[in-house]
């Protein structure tokens, strides 16, 4: 479920990008959908300007939304270019991060992460797909923290916004999600264990995940993906 409160000291420009950045990466505005900036304003309860403001911020950092000069805006079709660029972005930082954790994670972080995977396995047995992508994604942010890496983590999420839609379409499966909870089980364990390459190792295989299910998904979204 996403926020649409404006959060407190939230600027305008702040509370348009943040809402329309997860309308879009959870479908909500689905690939392809039509963007009328007043109608979006109006509906979040904002001026015109801070979501034209929002919308050339997002497409600074991702292009994820078509304009047609006199003709109006759409979100972008999926473009499986820019999700592997953005999914190689995460892959390189991502190994370099979990291989770092092995040397800074304390014990209070390890509660943190078994409180965050077992969050992921209650929401997986109540179906509740929007706050296990949730955790999923304050699993993933926390490597980041403890490695004091939080400025290299928010520039890369302006190009994950791809990955993520993907990420999103592939959710909703007990198998893909069953495994998803695993890769982190495994990723903390290996973390624990202060084994740097096997941490690496099944990071890797966690997020090429996408790359498996790459055709089926194309073949069962075919409208949302950019030909």
């Amino acid at each position: 479920m996403i926020n649409d409160a404006r959060q407190k000291r939230e600027s305008a420009k702040e509370y348009a990008y943040r809402v329309l950045r997860e309308k879009i990466i959870s479908l909500e505005l689905k690939p392809g959908t039509p963007l009328n900036d007043m109608e979006f304003a109006q509906m979040i309860g904002v001026s015109r300007t801070p979501v034209r403001e929002a919308i050339i911020k997002l497409n600074e950092g991702a292009e994820i939304i078509d304009i047609f000069p006199q003709r109006g805006m759409r979100i972008s079709l999926i473009d499986t270019d820019m999700v592997q660029e953005a999914q190689f972005l995460r892959l390189t930082l991502e190994k370099a991060i979990v291989e770092l954790a092995c040397d800074m994670a304390s014990e209070t972080d390890f509660r943190w992460f078994d409180e965050n995977i077992a969050l992921q396995k209650l929401y997986l047995k109540n179906n509740d797909l929007s706050k296990l992508l949730t955790q999923d994604n304050e699993l993933h942010k926390k490597l980041f923290t403890i490695c004091r890496k939080k400025m290299v983590y928010h520039v890369s999420q302006g190009l994950s916004i791809h990955y993520d839609r993907v990420r999103n379409l592939e959710a909703g499966t007990a198998i893909h999600d069953a495994e998803t909870i695993k890769d982190h089980q495994n990723i903390i364990q290996a973390i624990k264990d202060k084994d740097k390459k096997q941490a690496s190792r099944i990071m890797e295989l966690h997020l090429n995940r996408w790359l498996l299910n790459e055709q089926t998904l194309k073949n069962e979204y075919t409208q949302y993906f950019k030909k």
